[in-house]
């Protein structure tokens, strides 16, 4: 299904409002432009409907001052669809063109100061093809920064990862790949400044990852703009977007999604995504990147993610669980410190390499009003989550249940995170369960990640679809290690992974199981020789 965002005013013949010519002005500046590897006579800047449309939407429409309407402009487009060109030549538009400032300023935002620099040597290129340009403008290409001679305005392109930029009033706001933004203080510093200047502001990216950053929110809100579910004229979205429910193989979707296909000479080779498509066929991480870079699928809620959510669903099955009962099972617990989930997982191995899971999860009663991430009442009343008394974590509800649940099982080794655990080990232990602390560390963690990784990556991870296990596994990113291992971390605090952490422990000692001498609590056992298997 096509989504409600998609723009298609921008290839209907529909009419865009043009108050005082300025679109056709800025239209016809983009047009006298030139471009090093243009292929067009003369080396002619490519200006094709789509985005000639875009530019006179952008500057055309005016209020009763002669101001311009439209003041944000996020842009979602995937990779190869020239939104480095089309920043490039606004910035002309805004330093050299008729949209300039007399000691205006424009700036552009990167990631990092590769990525500033892609910005501004795309500018630079284009003045060096027009001796006009070039008598009219000095460059500074030390600093990225283009001053027009004539009328003093500036183009700098900037890196979040730099100084501060407080006290700027720059005219022209571009931000760059805004979702692969480590420090936000430059952001902070340029929307500071946006109550002094009243700037344009182009935000161009391809879809990123994860809800916790600044710029899920942004282009969450223009998303909502455009499905007309909220009203703001100053906004105009340009979203080229894929949804998660369509055929990611299908043409006539990376046609929808990728303008720069249509055009005459296209901005893509359609053989090469032909390529790409057909080795994510069969490799997680390229179908990652392909539904996340070619069709802007935006991942889900980790900056970093553990594994390929759809892999994962793969392992969704309905299980029987009362026939496992009485075979062996190992377990892993992830306990809350005062008032968070704790999480129970139970796992069985299925004699084919693979694991078997289910999760229990539990969760301060008192707490639940407070919860807005997540489903957490509808979980609740579906039985994934049991509520626990009061407003923190009741150790005797808990270990009367873990004992309950233990009773019913033929449970072989239980592993606890040991921070806060003295309580639920001592209950533990005077019960005769086999429960021991299974530490944190990188060295007992890192061989726990791997394995789970591989389980699920191999289709051998079974877990039911529990929707809130799998809502754990959505929030895991993941860190390298000073040993080029993996471990798990999470963003926000309201994406827990207390289940997908539990569930990696009792993997771990159920694999330990099959290898004498591996044993988890070993302090002396070297683990990075497995990690490779």
């Amino acid at each position: 299904m096509i989504p409600k965002t998609h723009p298609t005013w921008l290839f209907d013949s529909s009419p865009i409002e043009d108050t005082n010519g300025d679109g056709d002005r800025a239209v016809r500046f983009l047009r006298a432009l030139k471009h090093p590897k243009s292929k067009a006579t003369g080396n002619a800047f490519q200006v094709d409907p789509v985005f000639e449309r875009l530019v006179r939407r952008i500057y055309g429409p005016r209020d009763a001052n002669g101001n311009r309407i439209v003041k944000r402009v996020p842009i979602l487009l995937p990779r190869g669809n020239r939104k480095t060109t089309l920043c490039a030549a606004l910035a002309l538009l805004h330093t050299l063109g008729p949209e300039r400032v007399p000691s205006g300023e424009a700036v552009a935002g990167a990631a990092d100061r590769k990525q500033a620099a892609l910005v501004y040597k795309e500018a630079a290129g284009i003045i060096r093809m027009d001796k006009r340009l070039i008598s009219a403008s000095k460059l500074l290409d030390s600093r990225y920064k283009i001053t027009s001679k004539y009328h003093g305005s500036t183009f700098e392109s900037l890196s979040s990862d730099g100084k501060t930029q407080h006290g700027r009033t720059p005219s022209l706001i571009i931000c760059d790949e805004l979702h692969s933004w480590q420090t936000l203080d430059l952001w902070d510093a340029l929307e500071s400044s946006i109550v002094k200047s009243d700037p344009l502001v182009i935000l161009a990216s391809t879809a990123g990852a994860g809800r916790e950053h600044i710029a899920w929110v942004q282009y969450e809100q223009a998303r909502r703009i455009a499905r007309g579910e909220e009203v703001n004229p100053t906004v105009l979205p340009v979203l080229f977007e894929a949804s998660a429910d369509e055929d990611w193989r299908d043409e006539r979707v990376w046609f929808r999604v990728n303008p720069g296909l249509s055009c005459n000479p296209p901005y893509q080779s359609l053989s090469a995504m032909r390529d790409q498509a057909k080795q994510a066929e069969s490799v997680p991480s390229t179908k990652a990147n392909f539904l996340q870079y070619n069709l802007n699928v935006w991942a889900d809620n980790s900056v970093s993610p553990f594994v390929d959510m759809g892999v994962y669903d793969g392992g969704a099955d309905q299980i029987d669980f009362d026939k496992l009962k009485s075979e062996p099972c190992w377990m892993g617990i992830d306990l809350s410190q005062v008032y968070d989930m704790t999480c129970i997982v139970a796992c069985w191995k299925d004699g084919k390499g693979g694991y078997i899971v289910r999760p229990w999860f539990f969760l301060p009663k008192e707490q639940l009003a407070r919860r807005e991430t997540a489903g957490y009442r509808e979980w609740v009343d579906r039985k994934f989550i049991e509520e626990s008394p009061g407003a923190a974590i009741d150790y005797e509800f808990f270990h009367g249940r873990l004992v309950e649940i233990c009773g019913e099982l033929n449970v072989q080794q239980i592993g606890v995170d040991p921070k806060g655990a003295n309580p639920t080990l001592n209950a533990l232990m005077n019960k005769g369960l086999p429960v021991f602390q299974f530490s944190q560390a990188n060295g007992s963690m890192c061989p726990a990640v791997h394995e789970l990784e591989r389980a699920i990556v191999a289709g051998q991870f079974s877990h039911g679809g529990n929707p809130v296990l799998r809502w754990c596994f959505e929030n895991v990113r993941t860190v390298d290690t000073a040993d080029g291992y993996k471990r798990f971390h999470k963003g926000k605090s309201e994406h827990k992974i207390d289940g997908a952490i539990a569930a990696a422990m009792a993997v771990k000692l159920a694999f330990d199981s099959d290898n004498p001498g591996r044993a988890i609590d070993d302090p002396n056992f070297d683990f990075s020789k497995f990690m490779n298997l």
